[in-house]
């Protein structure tokens, strides 16, 4: 997953689209992200101690990562990402790229 947790993110479809946000978590094994500000859902929550009130609670659900795209830091619109490698012989690092500016992310 070329999405990780810090990145800015812009939303490509559904009902946030074109919101940015950050990447709050990863969740790599379902292919999804949690994004700062955006898929906000509410939820009904049962109140904890007897003679309490239950609340109603909004909070960010995960959206999946081929609906995110990154954000370019030069030009601010969604990119696609890629590798590549620095250095020589054993210390080479793959570095992440936004593929059209080649700006380092």
């Amino acid at each position: 997953m070329k999405i990780k947790k810090g990145d800015t993110v812009i939303i490509t479809t559904g009902k946030d689209r074109g919101k940015s946000g950050k990447v709050i978590r990863s969740f790599p094994k379902k292919h999804e992200v949690l994004v700062d500000g955006v898929h906000i859902v509410s939820r009904h929550q049962k109140s904890k101690k007897a003679g309490s009130q239950g609340q109603i609670v909004s909070k960010p659900m995960p959206i999946p990562v081929s609906n995110v795209a990154l954000k370019d830091p030069k030009t601010d619109k969604p990119v696609r990402v890629g590798y590549i490698r620095e250095g020589e012989g054993a210390k080479t690092k793959k570095v992440r790229v936004a593929r059209p500016s080649g700006e380092k992310i």
